[in-house]
């Protein structure tokens, strides 16, 4: 008995293991079905959503919970009054994606970035969405979901990811914008202080190229219209001269809300000696 008990359970942590795999491939198409989602549900494409949701699908809010029939009505009614009473075109992004999965079920996870332009001025909302899926009758369904508005501290910590992101893409847009027209930078270098214009200078003739990048250690704090951002980023990349570079800086970036968004106002680092 003690034995089939003890294969019994070799055989379930093995089946955990085998079902916890999730390829790049899987990931991308369940990324794909999710932006299909999101575009069927602008249209108001009744019978592309009925397919989308499960029968026993439920929207959690913190209003109530949503049926399947509550939701697809809902969503139709939106699109046909947007249809009706255009307004000027939100441009709605979905990006930094989460996703695990195994054959049958899988979790995403993304943040929502809606920009509006009212009256000549342009305003962003945050949020963050957590959908549930499983595979029924061949092919994906959700069956649960959840979204929530981005605190401060959410959206700052997202934009250290951004800034990555950025710095790998050699985005100089990205720092133009998010970068404050006062901005001190302390570099963990050499300890020299450069500004806005002279950073976006150095970044036409870039002097290292950084290929990989991961946070860890993130910390936020939010006071007012002032943020602190501290934690660890370990780089890697080349230099000017071709050679390998990897390093581990601790840093503290500043955050000032200007203009009713979140902008980089000093940033310091250093580097941590293997």
């Amino acid at each position: 008995m003690k034995q089939f008990v003890i294969a019994a359970l070799l055989s379930l942590i093995t089946s955990i293991g085998v079902y916890a795999q999730c390829s790049d491939a899987d990931r991308k198409k369940l990324e794909e079905f999710d932006k299909a989602w999101g575009d069927a549900a602008v249209r108001g494409d009744r019978a592309a959503l009925a397919n989308i949701y499960a029968d026993d699908f439920v929207n959690v809010s913190a209003t109530g919970t949503q049926t399947k029939a509550q939701v697809i009505d809902a969503q139709v009614k939106q699109a046909e009054a947007d249809r009706a009473n255009p307004q000027p075109a939100d441009k709605v992004g979905h990006d930094h994606y989460v996703i695990t999965c195994t054959p049958l079920t899988a979790t995403i996870t993304h943040r929502n970035v809606i920009t509006s332009t009212r009256d000549g001025k342009q305003s962003t909302e945050y949020s963050r969405s957590i959908h549930f899926l499983e595979k029924r009758g061949g092919h994906w369904q959700a069956v649960s979901s959840t979204a929530h508005a981005l605190t401060d501290a959410g959206v700052l910590a997202y934009m250290e990811q951004e800034w990555n992101d950025a710095d790998i893409k050699h985005d100089a847009a990205w720092f133009e914008h998010n970068y404050a027209e006062d901005l001190t930078d302390i570099s963990s270098r050499t300890g020299a202080i450069s500004t806005k214009s002279e950073d976006l200078q150095d970044m036409k003739a870039p002097k290292a190229v950084m290929e990989w990048a991961e946070l860890s250690g993130i910390h936020v704090r939010v006071e007012g219209n002032a943020g602190v951002v501290t934690g660890i980023n370990h780089v890697k990349g080349h230099d000017d001269k071709g050679t390998a570079f990897d390093r581990t800086v601790s840093f503290t970036d500043t955050f000032v809300k200007r203009d009713g968004r979140w902008q980089v106002w000093a940033t310091q680092g250093t580097e941590v000696k293997k």
